[in-house]
Order: C-alpha cells, then sequence, then structure tokens
C-alpha cells in the first residue's frame, strides 16, 4: 500500500479531493468532518499503511492485499466503512504487529472500493480526524484498537495568516516545476478556509521523508504543521530548480559540442578546399608516430598528446600552430631512450677544456669537479647489467650543470 509521491497515481488527486470536499464539507470548511469526527467509534479495525501517512480531510487511493487486510475491509464494507490508518514504523514489514505501528493515526471513511481478480483490493479512503491509539483489543483475523480523538490545536491571528499565505505561494512555485500536480489543484488550495485542511492536502503532494510525514501528524499545533511544511516545500523547490538547471547546462553543452564539431567539420572541408587538408592531416599523423615512438615518460607522453590534439584543431596558418609545430619537434627529438656511455677520463677532459677555451679557470674547475664526482660515485656502485632506460631514469641522481653567458663564448662546444 505505497503511492509514490509525484507519480501518475496522484494525477486525479485534485479532483478526488475537490468532489469528496464538496461532499463532505461546503466552500472548504469541514463542517461535516467534525460531525463524522464526533461519531468515531471507540474501537476501529486498524488498517497499517506502509510506506505513507495518510492525513485528516485528504483522499487517498489504497491497494489491499494481505488476508488480513482484505478480511477488514470485507467486513467493513458491510458496516459504516470507517477503519483507523495506521502507518508501519518499518515499510519492509509487510504484516506488521502493534508493536511495530505508530500510535497516532487517521480515521478514515471508505467510499469506493473495487476488486480484482488477483484477489487485491483497491479503495479510495477519506480522512476523517487524528486519532490516538490506545490498547488493542484484537489480532485476528485482523487488528482492533481502542481509539479516542485527537484534534489539533486551533489557532487564528496574522501570524497564521502569514503562514498560510507563504505556504500557498511556495506550493504554487512547486506546481510549476512538477507537471505532475494538476493544475485544478492550485485553485483549490487557493479555496481551502481551513489552514489544517490546507496542510495536510498540501502534504499528500510533497516527497517527504516517512518519519517527517508522521510528524507532521503529529503535531498539534496547526502553525507547527505549516512551518514545518515551508521547509519541505523550500527544499523541494530548490533540489528542482537545481535539476532544471542541470538539466538546461546539459543541453546547452551538448549543443556546444554539436556546434562545435559542425564548425570543425566545415574548417577541414575548407582546407582541403585550400589545399591544406591533406598537408596538415599528414603532419598530425606524423607526429602521432614520433610521440609513440619516442619512448617518452608518461608525463611527457601525456603533455605531447594533449599538444597534438590542439594542433589538429588549428588551421595551418596561425600563429599558435606554428609553436605548437615548433614545440612537437623539439619534443620528439629529444633522445628520450638513447643511452652513452660517459667519458670519465678527468685528464683528457682538463686538456680538452685547455686548448679549446682560454681562461674560464673557476667554471673548467666547476665542470672538472662534477666530472670526477661521478667517476667517483661510478667507482663505488657494483657492477651489475642496466635491464631498461626506465631503470636509469629511475636510479640517475646528481646534478645538472647549467652553463651561462652571451651567445659565442662557447658554451655548447
Amino acid at each position: 500500500m505505497i503511492i509514490n509521491k509525484y507519480s501518475s497515481d496522484n494525477s486525479n488527486f485534485g479532483t478526488i479531493i475537490t468532489t469528496l470536499g464538496n461532499e463532505i464539507g461546503k466552500d472548504g470548511k469541514p463542517a461535516d468532518q467534525e460531525l463524522l469526527g464526533n461519531s468515531i467509534p471507540d474501537v476501529l479495525p486498524i488498517l497499517p499503511v506502509r510506506g505513507i501517512v495518510v492525513y485528516p480531510l485528504t483522499a487517498v487511493p489504497l491497494t489491499v492485499g494481505q488476508p488480513r487486510s482484505v478480511n477488514l475491509i470485507d467486513d467493513v464494507s458491510n458496516n459504516d466503512r470507517i477503519i483507523g490508518l495506521v502507518t508501519s514504523k518499518n515499510p519492509d514489514i509487510e504484516t506488521p504487529g502493534p508493536d511495530e505501528l505508530y500510535r497516532i493515526g487517521t480515521a478514515a471513511a471508505v467510499h469506493r472500493l473495487m476488486k480484482t481478480p488477483d484477489g487485491t483490493i483497491r479503495l479510495l479512503v477519506q480522512g476523517i480526524a487524528r486519532i490516538s491509539i490506545g490498547d488493542y483489543i484484537d489480532t485476528k483475523p485482523y487488528l482492533k484498537a481502542q481509539v479516542e480523538l485527537h484534534p489539533e490545536t486551533r489557532e487564528k491571528g496574522i501570524k497564521l495568516e502569514a503562514l498560510v499565505r507563504t505556504t500557498v505561494k511556495q506550493f504554487e512555485n512547486l506546481a510549476h516545476l512538477v507537471p505532475s500536480i494538476p493544475e485544478e489543484m492550485i485553485p483549490t488550495a487557493l479555496n481551502i478556509d481551513d489552514p489544517r485542511q490546507l496542510a495536510y492536502a498540501i502534504a499528500t503532494y510533497l516527497r517527504i521523508d516517512l518519519k517527517l510525514a508522521q510528524k507532521l501528524l503529529e503535531q498539534d499545533r496547526v502553525s507547527s504543521k505549516l512551518k514545518q511544511l515551508l521547509t519541505v516545500l523550500g527544499r523541494e523547490i530548490e533540489v528542482l530548480e537545481l535539476g532544471h538547471k542541470l538539466q538546461k547546462d546539459a543541453h546547452t553543452e551538448m549543443e556546444g559540442m554539436q556546434r562545435e564539431y559542425f564548425l570543425r567539420e566545415q574548417l577541414k572541408a575548407i582546407q582541403r578546399e585550400l589545399g591544406e587538408g591533406d598537408e596538415a592531416t599528414l603532419e598530425v599523423d606524423e607526429f602521432r608516430s614520433k610521440i609513440s615512438a619516442a619512448g617518452m615518460p608518461d608525463e611527457a607522453h601525456k603533455e605531447a598528446t594533449r599538444e597534438l590534439e590542439r594542433l589538429s584543431k588549428l588551421p595551418t596558418a596561425s600563429a599558435e600552430y606554428g609553436v605548437i609545430r615548433t614545440y612537437l619537434d623539439c619534443i620528439t627529438s629529444l633522445p628520450w631512450t638513447n643511452v652513452t656511455t660517459d667519458n670519465l677520463d678527468l685528464k683528457h677532459a682538463q686538456t680538452v677544456l685547455n686548448e679549446d677555451h682560454y681562461g674560464l679557470m673557476p667554471i673548467k674547475e666547476r665542470i672538472l669537479e662534477f666530472l670526477a664526482v661521478r667517476k667517483l660515485r661510478l667507482d663505488r656502485r657494483p657492477s651489475r647489467p642496466v635491464k631498461s632506460i626506465d631503470q636509469i631514469r629511475h636510479e640517475r641522481e646528481g646534478v645538472i650543470l647549467c652553463l651561462v653567458g652571451p651567445p659565442g663564448v662557447g658554451k655548447t662546444s
């Protein structure tokens, strides 16, 4: 007996509430409800409901399938049709006992019922008044309990009127965001004079946690019910507006991607007409092959691939195209996997430096010092075969010399 909020099952709630409201009360004033409330028996058959809370002054469709519940409906359909609807604390329990039910429920009248071929019963119930559950006097063939009317605290004043108007306005805002809320429900809510009936009617439509829904029923003051509703309405509106914004952003992004795709296809067609397309495509493919064969580390490979993707989307006449092309030329020509044997002969190095460069004594001393440290570290390291270039990168430690000076002084040589 679970009703999903905002589902097609609720599409006729506005009509149901309006129709039954006219049957039970005039001009939104539930006078006959009070009359029915005063005639509620002291002992009622209790129909447990799972997953929802049925409020007074509202109409709710239910489906009954448990044998115990079917027996209950069969019995009351031949009598006064007044039952007690009490929410189960745990919706997963199919046949809850007295201890699994809340102590505050709703006395309701069974207005219509229809038996289906599979043995279940569909019925329409109208909440009459709030009741508190006393002792359970019977559990077979179905639950029966002593009940007592538990009326809400009546309030008046400008604060309550402000709460009512704000609640109606927020519900109107929500209705514009939820297509499944029928349009006739808005004028129906506007015409409800009883704040208590307004609170219960709106709560029927909201996606409220079961415990919060039960708390709303148990609130004695109508103003407290409306304040709780405003909190739930505000959150629902915020969530729905955010959802609509995300949908709009996703739609805009999709349109942007499609537009970009078409523009790039047009650009490729123009490049082909200008004779640029084939050359640019070949160049991109060539760079792609060079990047794959260069043996770069993961970080360098990722960056080179990213720049190549940018290059493929640029026209060859673009200034940025030339910059990226030069960068890729440089990065793919680096000796990523080439390994050479270092010449660490200090005497030979000193001879070459003195013959090829005049002066520069501090620089020569620093270079010789660098080579001496490399040779010393190599002599102390145990000899073992090198397995891969990655192992060399991982084990290579030390410094890299940086030669600074104007052009033509011999830095490269």
